[in-house]
């Protein structure tokens, strides 16, 4: 009997795991360790929300098993959101279909539209599902940059001339997790027109589509005409909402893939809670202030842990969106690499973040770090990382010494 199984032969060590086991580890010793590695967000869903859980939750009927693609409500709500952020008519039967948070949704995908062997891009560093959902489905991964420039596009060209079978699928992810990288809406014009040149399948992960900064809302690419001859887009109310152990999540775009996750779903699950799908409505077709809020939450979050973690000694750039930061490892430590840095910084800092590598090969140098502490405890974070640096012989200049 053997035990080397295929898929598990395909899958690596889950580095990102091993921060989060002494996380774990530290925190059942009693220490206080500042959480800035997982992407949990720490602020409740609205209200009434809640309320409506609780409301529908009470019914007796409400208890059986749900809708595989979504209870028809949620997918009008769904459809209803695209109509009035991105001005996208959605049709809710043919275009839309209800996953359980984006991971699973990125994975029943796959596991409908791929064969062993077919060759998928996308980005490295990426969130991990963006790849190791098509590779436990039997794909190749090609890799292809991240920032959305004029090499990204290159990139894509040599791909498609040197890789042998043809690549059929490309995944998106702006903003980018890890990267907080975004794009414009001419970016999507261009990887439109490409994909339809190329006859490739985009599919855009568009988790962080509300948490922008600056003034500058996040396109969607079903706003490109003709985007839905070519691509399906994911979305979820983990972030947006703070409704990220609800798991409830979208797809939308192309009939002909909505069709083929929807036939795969019906194998594999009988859909969320009904009731939490009942709640999920209220989220999209109620009051919108939360969103709002959120949004001003975390750029305030933002902007303190930038300014505070310069004075530290420790310089991160600015995301223009997403509830990340990209940050390259202090130039005196680079040596240490992103998973030995990260678990230093637990140990010793009592900081958790997430190391870079995790993320990718092309993540190593970098850490993610997440904006899911308030103001207060970020501060007291980067005064733990200012003496984790004086620690290691780091001289923090006169200027960020305060």
């Amino acid at each position: 009997m053997s035990e080397e199984f295929y898929r598990i032969k395909r899958l690596p060590p889950y580095v990102i795991a091993e921060v989060n086991a002494m996380r774990a580890a530290a925190r059942a010793a009693g220490e206080d360790i500042i959480d800035l590695g997982m992407g949990n967000p720490d602020l409740p869903p609205p209200p009434h929300v809640i309320d409506k859980l609780v409301e529908v939750a009470k019914k007796p009927d409400a208890h059986g098993y749900s809708a595989s693609k979504g209870i028809p409500g949620l997918r009008r709500a769904q459809a209803n959101y695209y109509g009035r952020r991105f001005g996208v008519e959605v049709d809710p039967e043919t275009e839309v279909v209800v996953t359980m948070g984006s991971k699973e949704g990125l994975a029943s995908l796959a596991t409908a539209i791929t064969a062993p062997g077919d060759v998928i891009l996308a980005p490295n560093p990426s969130y991990p599902i963006h790849t190791f959902g098509f590779i436990i489905a039997g794909a190749t991964i090609r890799a292809v940059p991240t920032t959305p420039d004029e090499r990204y596009f290159e990139s894509l060209e040599r791909a498609m001339a040197f890789t042998v079978p043809r690549p059929s699928i490309l995944v998106v992810n702006y903003p980018s997790n890890p990267t907080a990288e975004s794009v414009d809406l001419a970016f999507y014009e261009r990887l439109v027109a490409w994909a339809r040149e190329n006859q490739v399948w985009i599919i855009s992960d568009l988790a962080y589509s509300e948490l922008y900064y600056d003034g500058n809302p996040t396109p969607s690419i079903m706003q490109v005409k003709g985007a839905k001859d070519v691509a399906i887009e994911f979305t979820s109310l983990s972030k947006t909402y703070s409704m990220a152990g609800w798991r409830i999540g979208f797809a939308v775009g192309n009939k002909t893939l909505i069709a083929a996750m929807t036939r795969v779903k019906s194998y594999l699950d009988y859909g969320a809670f009904t009731p939490i799908q009942a709640a999920a409505c209220a989220a999209l077709n109620g009051p919108q202030d939360i969103v709002e809020q959120n949004r001003k939450l975390y750029h305030k979050r933002r902007d303190v842990m930038v300014e505070s973690f310069a004075r530290a000694g420790w310089e991160i750039p600015s995301p223009k969106a997403s509830m990340f930061a990209w940050a390259p490892l202090p130039p005196a430590l680079a040596h240490l690499g992103s998973l030995e840095f990260s678990k230093q910084l637990l140990t010793q800092a009592k900081v958790a973040v997430a190391p870079g590598v995790g993320y990718g090969e092309n993540g190593e140098g970098y850490v993610r770090i997440a904006m899911v502490e308030n103001e207060q405890r970020l501060r007291q974070a980067a005064r733990n990382v200012k003496k984790y640096l004086a620690s290691m012989g780091v001289n923090v200049p006169a200027r960020n010494a305060g």
